[in-house]
């Protein structure tokens, strides 16, 4: 984490008010929550719309941090310790960042994607982390605030940092990426999610590779090669290297052989071809994300044996492509944190793919912030579903109702069924299930499908 002194941070960013009484202080790490006070912390408040984290800023000095951040525009300044005065508390945090990350000699990686980018960000922690000592974008990290806040988390001693960038607009991406400036970039996908915001893919696409801005001269752009939308873009740049990966061999990198099962997916890549990698994660979808981590474990010339033992020790954030054993021997799949119609597809695809001999069932949610054709979305990806090799259809919320009507179209009469209270849903499920089938549950974070799936699993 940061370890520098008043004085040094003076330096670092502008600091309106003289605080040379304190230029000796040392301030080790930082945080905006008063709550978590480290001694040594420098507390950082912000002007929201509910609160003003201002109000607890004499109470973090009291708790042992060694400084805060002051809004000039915002009255009564605490008297009981360091304080440093700035035009703006956000703008001061990104800053410092900035310069933080300039200071250091650090690689940074950075990912962003509509879908993905959080499973990506985690197998190429794991597989640069066994050359490298790595540190990643943690939770959900990945915007104008949590970005800054890993930066400035990271060691000095660390040798490549992962970040993560969210948006939902444009411009986000933008600020993310000139604060990290990347060596390396890669963009996972261009999905549905944001349609709302955006209005089109070709916008989500344009917001997504912003994060080339922020890339170093000379640095590596990691894009699906199969994606047109991100071709036409990427051929504009300059001075940049360009890497794709995908399902074909078109791309740098892509699978020459591919096993799919319940736990896991067995390959060989392109890039890595003399022996099988083993990825702990079902799903075609993800071994091309673990093909884009697999050209940055090349460009940072990581052994295969490392690449190897990486991918095997992949362990994903929670309530991501998360098996857990179920009541009657089922196995269900959590990966309830967020959905989207290119995500679903993917998820579904995988379960219809997997074992013949057992039964299948998918629990969906609601996809949400899909703009004007969201009901269009839903009712699409119902249609999509194969009777031949899903046995039940459920659904949740009001959007998820489009769903069971699109499968209804080609499911029997007691195969599809939609609610919109999860307790019914749930006694309705469990009074379905013979033993032993699969069973996927996937919707939109705000569906809180997490829920259903406790309802199912079993204490291990």
């Amino acid at each position: 984490m940061i370890q520098r002194t008043i004085g040094q941070i003076a330096k670092m960013i502008k600091i309106e008010n003289d605080v040379t009484e304190y230029a000796q202080q040392e301030v080790k790490g930082v945080t905006i929550d008063s709550r978590k006070i480290s001694p040594g912390n420098l507390f950082v408040p912000f002007k929201g719309e509910q609160t003003d984290g201002h109000k607890y800023a004499e109470m973090a000095l009291n708790q042992g941090a060694a400084a805060v951040f002051w809004q000039e525009d915002v009255p009564n300044p605490p008297t009981n310790g360091p304080v440093l005065v700035v035009k703006d508390t956000l703008l001061a945090l990104q800053a410092l960042a900035k310069t933080y990350r300039d200071e250091l000699s650090v690689k940074v990686v950075g990912i962003t994607g509509s879908n993905g980018k959080t499973t990506t960000k985690d197998i190429t922690a794991a597989v640069l982390g066994e050359t490298y000592r790595v540190q990643k974008t943690e939770g959900n990290f990945n915007n104008h605030i949590g970005l800054p806040l890993t930066i400035l988390a990271l060691e000095e001693t660390t040798e490549i940092a992962i970040l993560e960038m969210g948006m939902s607009s444009r411009g986000e991406i933008s600020l993310l990426t000139k604060i990290a400036r990347p060596d390396a970039a890669i963009i996972t996908n261009v999905g549905e999610a944001h349609l709302l915001d955006l209005g089109s893919r070709e916008e989500i696409a344009a917001a997504k590779f912003e994060i080339t801005e922020g890339l170093a001269p000379g640095g590596l752009f990691i894009y699906p090669g199969n994606e047109p939308l991100l071709q036409e873009k990427a051929a504009t740049l300059d001075n940049i290297r360009l890497e794709t990966f995908g399902p074909s061999a078109e791309n740098a990198a892509y699978p020459l052989e591919l096993t799919i099962e319940e736990r896991g997916s067995t390959f060989t890549a392109s890039n890595f071809p003399n022996e099988p990698l083993f990825l702990p994660i079902a799903g075609k979808h993800n071994v091309m994300n673990a093909l884009a981590a697999l050209l940055a474990a090349k460009e940072f010339s990581v052994p295969a044996s490392d690449v190897k033992n990486g991918l095997n020790s992949v362990k994903l954030s929670t309530m991501r492509m998360e098996w857990r054993n179920g009541i009657k021997g089922t196995t269900i799949l959590n990966d309830s944190y967020n959905s989207s119609p290119t995500a679903l597809r993917a998820v579904i695809g995988m379960l219809e793919s997997m074992d013949a001999a057992k039964e299948k069932i998918v629990v969906l949610g609601d996809m949400l912030e899909l703009g004007d054709m969201e009901i269009e979305f839903h009712e699409q990806i119902g249609e999509e579903i194969d009777p031949a090799k899903i046995k039940y259809v459920y659904t949740y919320g009001n959007l998820g109702k489009w769903i069971a009507q699109g499968a209804e179209k080609n499911f029997t009469a007691g195969h599809v069924f939609s609610f919109l209270n999860q307790d019914e849903l749930i006694r309705s499920l469990k009074g379905k299930i013979s033993g032993g089938e699969l069973i996927v549950v996937k919707a939109s974070r705000g569906m809180k499908m997490e829920k259903v799936v406790e309802a199912l699993a079993i204490e291990e």
